[in-house]
């Protein structure tokens, strides 16, 4: 079987932990660790689900038509039934909320046998942070998490999203931060390398509206295998290179994560028949933001570089003295060139 995923969640104020979608509290020590079983894409619709504004639910009676039909919750997290009334349903499971109508239809009809279920998911907006390639706040809609197909947005469908992870992330320690409704804030640090390595699928974890993901960048001393992490489902489909100087089509080009610089020139059409391919000449900006230039033997169109977000590929003139100087001279300002990305 697959292996199983080890959550480490970790309390900021009381004493308590919480799992699924609605993160029912229970009491725990702080610091507490518990095994879960975590979905990285979108995940089966939790038992434990709790209604909120937008969400749309279907509401059947039986044998009263006029009492059954589709609600959609309004933005105080009620709705309103004839006779009845309002009726706040904000808050409560769906089992809950057929629970509450039941007795407020005992009132009214014999024995009444009332059933909630959910149409359509309210939008789940959250914030990706840290080594992806495109951080800030993004939004699942409805249509993309409708529970008619049972799914709800989580880690991998988040960070896919927000474009992939960079190549330089710590995808060991990824930490889901959450505020709950009494005010305490919670924090759970996920492990998707084990996914990758070992196979492992996490299952039924799923993503809360105002919940935010955060990224850690690795560092130096880490040993996490690159192009392993870049054909892992967590990376982007393609990164933007451009490539420049003696190739057929030159400008930017889409490249797989784990490419090389030989595949970013051969995208962009190959070298022409003056191109000075024994020192092309390899352009990155560093993480501290420094520019970093290499000169790189492409001959056998062949290296072991992996392509990367935002990097620049040169190939001079072979009547070119210095390919620097000529590097130089064609990408301009630096930033300027950088600066189109």
């Amino acid at each position: 079987m697959l292996n199983s995923a080890l959550l480490n969640f970790t309390r900021c104020s009381a004493l308590s932990i919480v799992v699924a979608y609605s993160l029912v509290a229970t009491p725990v020590l702080a610091q507490a660790s518990t095994e879960a079983s975590l979905s990285l894409e979108s995940t089966t619709l939790p038992q434990g689900y709790r209604l909120g504004s937008g969400d749309e639910i279907n509401i059947t009676v039986f044998g009263y038509d006029e009492y059954t039909g589709s609600q959609i919750i309004l933005p105080d997290g009620t709705f309103s039934l004839p006779i009845i009334g309002i009726v706040q349903a904000k808050g409560l499971t769906p089992d809950q909320l057929a629970q509450a109508l039941t007795l407020k239809l005992q009132a009214l009809l014999v024995d009444p046998v009332v059933t909630v279920s959910l149409a359509r998911l309210r939008s789940v907006n959250i914030t990706v942070a840290g080594a992806v390639e495109r951080p800030g706040p993004i939004s699942f809609d409805g249509s993309s998490a409708t529970a008619q197909d049972g799914q709800v947005p989580a880690v991998a469908s988040a960070l896919i999203k927000a474009g992939g992870v960079t190549q330089d992330a710590d995808i060991r320690q990824v930490v889901l931060r959450r505020l709950m409704s009494n005010g305490e804030v919670y924090e759970a640090k996920i492990d998707l390398w084990d996914a990758i390595t070992n196979g492992s699928v996490l299952q039924d974890f799923s993503l809360q509206d105002g919940d935010s993901l955060y990224v850690p960048h690795s560092t130096s001393a880490d040993t996490l295998d690159r192009r392993l992490l870049s054909r892992s489902r967590f990376a982007p489909d393609m990164v933007r290179v451009r490539v420049v100087g003696e190739v057929k089509q030159p400008g930017e080009v889409l490249v797989p994560p784990d490419g090389s610089l030989s595949s970013a020139v051969a995208i962009a059409g190959g070298p022409t028949s003056d191109a000075r391919m024994g020192e092309v000449v390899f352009v990155r900006r560093s993480e501290s933001g420094e520019v970093e230039r290499q000169v790189v033997d492409l001959r056998n169109l062949s290296d072991t570089y992996q392509i990367q977000e935002g990097d620049v590929v040169i190939v001079p003139k072979k009547e070119v003295s210095s390919v620097l100087d000529f590097a130089t001279r064609l990408m301009g300002p630096l930033g300027l060139l950088f600066g189109l990305f």
